[in-house]
């Protein structure tokens, strides 16, 4: 996903800054990271607050396997399908990513 697409996306946030990590992107706003994109896909922060939000969406928890071949789960998920046609949706959800944000601090 280009920068310009990604700023599209949070645009109901406000201005983000994008940075190169991990072989994907990591995306801040204000200072916090609020997303990653991994392998194309734009992965938005959750915690224990608003991962039932985003699960009673249908997104998607991301893991990876870990050294002992079990799953390490992170705290980022899919954005919901519906988010991508509607930017008033995408905007609550972007702006839950940045409140999990600011509680993880």
């Amino acid at each position: 996903m280009d920068s310009a697409a990604i700023e599209e996306m949070f645009q109901g946030l406000g201005p983000v800054t994008i940075k190169r990590m991990f072989g994907g992107k990591g995306i801040y706003h204000m200072g916090r990271i609020v997303a990653v994109e991994v392998r194309g896909e734009m992965l938005l922060k959750a915690d224990e607050r608003s991962a039932s939000e985003f699960a009673a969406a249908g997104a998607t928890q991301w893991a990876y396997e870990g050294k002992k071949g079990s799953p390490v789960k992170m705290p980022y998920w899919s954005i919901p399908d519906d988010a991508y046609d509607d930017p008033d949706l995408m905007a609550r959800w972007v702006r839950l990513a940045y409140e999990a944000a600011l509680r993880a601090e």
